[in-house]
């Protein structure tokens, strides 16, 4: 019974189960018992342990990924593995790879130099601490970049620091003398060359990156490459991207002519001047510059991570370029491979209907809350009511709570959208909606009964002190 799987579930979820199980076509067979609760996420290992006997003729059992078990406790006593599925029964074809076949996201072939900047102004230590950290969120090369007219007399000793480390290391410096050093110290990549100090490549065996002489003379990088080809010299080239409005359509078509002309290039592209200079949130940015990337076949970025709203940049070129690695190898296009890149607004993401969430309304017997969100709004209900908001402070007074409750209430919802906004990294202020920009509807918000509420019952403690 290996390919068999047992799916737990309750009263209400048991007939969609089963649609969605014969609708899947699946490749193990499966048998959905109902536990004998409503609601599925109720059941617990005790209710498990008590209704579901043995021996169970399955490979597995499966419960809901919202069901509170304990699944060793319930694996030891069933001799056989159990697992939790996804949240939602709609979302199991994609758990079992049904909505397309599963991809292997580990794969990749875009390497990340992430930039420390003004590596000159940091230690050793400090630079060594940076590249371990930039390593972790996925940089494949260290690249130290350097100050002008500004002396890094530890320079070599950085350079030399990392590669001990077993770090890739790279010097970005528009200092020939500082290239030199660091090509010496043992660099694996020197940012940048052009045709006027191509000797620098002469002297070492640091892979250069050679960009245009004068910027966006095309000619200058192309001389720079056939010097090198010539001498049989690996190196990178870089035609240079530029921000919005200042030559970026014209940039990218450099990109896409420099791999018409030299389609065995290697090439990079620095995504800084898009992502930094641009005030749009970098994950979509970032997607669709790497989606750029590898349709040109790039497998260099260079990635630099200094404005606030940059902060996740590593993640976000690392994700992208695993997502566009898979679309392209399996001819499909990047859609449904993976949800991290959508940090505003879900593929899926009301998975239950109004009406799917008031037939579960009607079928609760107790006084405990249950909260869920559909297109409509926040639903919140239990055995006395169930009732519907689209500002979660509209919903207390339904509710039924005892006196104290106003304040707590309050600073619940307020600790909660504070909370959010520093895992993001938002500006919050109290009492205010957080600022979603164009990504949310606008709050039509009446706070007023609450607030007052929560600061008059504030306000009758501090009476009572004096």
């Amino acid at each position: 019974m290996a390919d068999s799987i047992l799916f737990l579930t309750g009263h209400l979820a048991k007939a969609r189960l089963e649609a969605v199980l014969n609708a899947m076509d699946a490749d193990f067979e499966w048998k959905v018992v109902d536990i004998g609760v409503k609601v599925a996420a109720l059941m617990t290992e005790d209710i498990i342990l008590r209704r579901l006997q043995k021996p169970v003729e399955a490979g597995r059992i499966m419960l809901p990924g919202r069901a509170r078990a304990d699944l060793d406790r319930l694996a030891a006593h069933y001799g056989v593995p159990v697992v939790r599925g996804p949240d939602e029964v709609k979302d199991l074809p994609e758990y079992f790879g049904r909505a397309r076949k599963a991809s292997d996201m580990t794969k990749y072939d875009i390497k990340i130099f992430a930039e420390i900047v003004d590596a000159s102004a940091l230690s050793v230590e400090a630079i060594l601490e940076r590249a371990e950290d930039y390593s972790h969120k996925g940089a494949d090369v260290i690249d130290l970049g350097c100050l002008p007219d500004t002396p890094f007399p530890h320079l070599e000793e950085a350079v030399q620091a990392l590669k001990r480390h077993g770090y890739r290391a790279s010097v970005d410096s528009a200092d020939p003398d500082e290239l030199l050093r660091g090509g010496k110290a043992g660099a694996d990549f020197l940012l940048s060359l052009n045709e006027d100090t191509l000797h620098i490549a002469d002297k070492v065996t640091s892979v250069p990156v050679l960009i245009p002489k004068d910027h966006g003379d095309m000619d200058s990088l192309y001389r720079a490459m056939d010097a090198l080809d010539k001498k049989g010299h690996a190196y990178l080239a870089d035609p240079v991207l530029d921000p919005i409005n200042f030559g970026f359509m014209t940039s990218l078509e450099r990109y896409a002519r420099l791999r018409r002309d030299r389609p065995d290039a290697e090439i990079l592209m620095g995504t800084g001047n898009l992502t930094e200079l641009t005030d749009a949130d970098s994950i979509g940015t970032t997607a669709m510059l790497i989606g750029i990337v590898s349709e040109l076949r790039i497998r260099n970025v260079l990635v630099v991570q200094v404005s606030p709203h940059t902060r996740r940049t590593y993640e976000e070129h690392d994700m992208a370029r695993r997502m566009m690695f898979a679309s392209r190898a399996d001819g499909e296009l990047p859609k449904g491979y993976t949800d991290a890149l959508l940090a505003l607004h879900a593929r899926k993401p009301f998975p239950l209907s109004p009406a799917e969430i008031e037939a579960a309304a009607r079928e609760v017997r107790d006084k405990n809350f249950r909260i869920e969100v559909a297109e409509d709004g926040v639903h919140i209900f239990n055995r006395d009511g169930h009732h519907i908001a689209r500002d979660v402070f509209a919903l207390f007074p339904k509710l039924g709570i005892d006196s104290d409750a106003p304040h707590a209430f309050y600073l619940g919802a307020e600790l909660a959208r504070a909370e959010i906004a520093w895992r993001l990294g938002k500006r919050y202020a109290q009492d205010e909606p957080l600022d979603w920009g164009v990504a949310a509807d606008a709050p039509a918000v009446d706070r007023t009964r609450l607030k007052e509420a929560g600061h008059t019952l504030v306000a009758k403690k501090k009476r009572k002190a004096s």
